[in-house]
């Protein structure tokens, strides 16, 4: 250990800390309000008199007005995010294979106008998808979200999966095809199961961009019993005495299941995400 490898470490330090605090103060302050009181939760203290689980009662078993769907609207939730997180990852797969193994004419073509709509940000494509979807009779109904996350997530997942793919070895498809394998065998055999961090990684990133996804199904549904958790929560901002202790409770319980789902895949998502990013 010498002194200039301290020195590196305390700056890392320096810095990391405050990021580190600045990161969790807001996340503090929703688990705060979480196990606060109604008069207690914009006292001001850093650690609630007398701390009380009543708030969590109140949401697991819907006890308030704006609650008396919370589970129902957590399971949209829960379908729409998995129901994105499936098709875009098919839909990533299939098309990166196809250009990267399969050489497909006009796939690099295709490849680069989906990332050009990234160019154009996603909030002002939500008129015109709310549009598409009036016209083909989808307002209100979940397949609307799911096909809006779905174009969304698709170029960037197959973009990453594509780079990530033109990393494996062409040898092992030449051999597969001298064995007899059919281009559906080699895809099932051989790129699958060597893509697998990857695949898991664009598959997280597409479920937690659904999931926490609020101007589309705004936009898309209306109805109480469709529309997902992130939405319902901006119908306690419409009350003059909003309850700030349910909302921040119900927030925190809508946070956990992206939270597990990330730390259970980061070791895949840090991985996946990086596969293509430098060529040797």
């Amino acid at each position: 250990m010498t002194w200039r490898n301290v020195a590196t470490e305390a700056k890392l330090l320096l810095v990391g800390i405050p990021v580190l605090l600045w990161t969790m103060i807001p996340i503090y302050h929703l688990f705060l309000f979480s196990i606060s009181s109604k008069d207690s939760a914009t006292s001001g203290r850093l650690w609630p008199k007398e701390p009380t689980l009543q708030n969590f009662d109140f949401v697991f078993f819907q006890k308030h007005f704006y609650l008396h769907l919370f589970w129902k609207q957590l399971w949209n939730s829960v379908v729409i995010a998995v129901a994105v997180g499936a098709i875009t990852l098919f839909i990533a797969t299939t098309c990166a294979f196809a250009i990267s193994r399969l050489k497909v004419q006009g796939g690099r073509t295709v490849l680069n106008l989906a990332l050009f709509t990234y160019f154009i940000p996603a909030a002002f494509l939500a008129v015109p998808m709310y549009k598409a979807m009036s016209s083909y009779g989808l307002l209100n109904n979940q397949w609307a979200l799911i096909l809006a996350m779905v174009t969304i997530a698709s170029p960037y997942c197959i973009w990453v999966l594509k780079q990530a793919s033109d990393k494996l070895p062409l040898e092992l498809d030449e051999a597969a095809r001298i064995d007899g394998a059919t281009p559906l065998q080699l895809f099932r055999l051989v790129y699958l199961p060597l893509m697998v961090p990857s695949l898991v990684a664009v598959g997280t990133y597409s479920l937690l961009l659904a999931w926490n996804e609020y101007l589309y199904a705004f936009l898309l549904l209306s109805h109480d019993e469709q529309v997902t958790l992130a939405v319902a929560l901006g119908n306690f901002l419409s009350a003059d005495d909003s309850p700030w202790e349910l909302l921040m409770c119900t927030g925190l319980i809508y946070a956990l299941p992206p939270a597990a789902i990330y730390y259970a895949f980061k070791r895949y998502m840090v991985g996946g995400l990086t596969a293509g990013a430098v060529k040797s």
